[in-house]
């Protein structure tokens, strides 16, 4: 890949990670695994994506890349805030414990380059960018699931619901 498509994916994806951290509305429309497919499109396009002469420790890497991916988009999913403003439109917004998610998710690739450098593997960004479609494409979908069940309810209008965010519960009394 030329070093000017790596530049403007590499800008996109981390303007498209930055804006999590900032409320804004859930996209549950269509759209939400279209940046995911292009980017897992972009990187199954490349012809380095596995060592030709380390093909299956090659594999094995890129199978836990994926892997990392799929956890590191799960957790990340389920550490985002989600809520339903009055107007009916459901907000997210990614909490610290997201930030560590990510902390934690980049230390794992580096210690997976680390080890594939070790042993001789080659790898290209390609099998990162396959890694973070995968991490993408998951945090879309749980969210666009947590979004379609959250309660109807309106005295639940504006309760946020992540795991990790260290908000107090939403306490209410009964009628006698």
């Amino acid at each position: 890949m030329s070093g000017l498509v790596n530049a403007l994916l590499t800008v996109a994806v981390v303007v498209v990670i930055a804006r999590q951290f900032r409320a804004r509305p859930v996209n549950t429309g269509r759209r939400w695994w279209l940046v995911p497919v292009v980017l897992a499109v972009v990187a199954l396009r490349e012809p380095g994506i596995l060592d030709s002469h380390h093909r299956t420790a090659s594999a094995l890497l890129l199978a836990t890349e994926m892997l990392v991916g799929l956890v590191m988009g799960a957790a990340w999913a389920w550490t985002t805030r989600v809520w339903t403003e009055a107007d009916g439109v459901a907000w997210s917004k990614s909490t610290r414990a997201s930030g560590l998610v990510w902390i934690t998710g980049i230390a794992v690739r580096i210690g997976l380059f680390a080890v594939a450098a070790a042993i001789g593997v080659h790898q290209d960004s390609a099998a990162l960018m396959l890694g973070l479609a995968v991490t993408l494409l998951v945090r879309g979908g749980i969210l666009a699931w947590r979004v379609q069940i959250l309660p109807a309810d309106a005295s639940m209008v504006g309760h946020t619901r992540a795991y990790g965010d260290g908000m107090a519960r939403v306490t209410r009394k009964e009628g006698v």
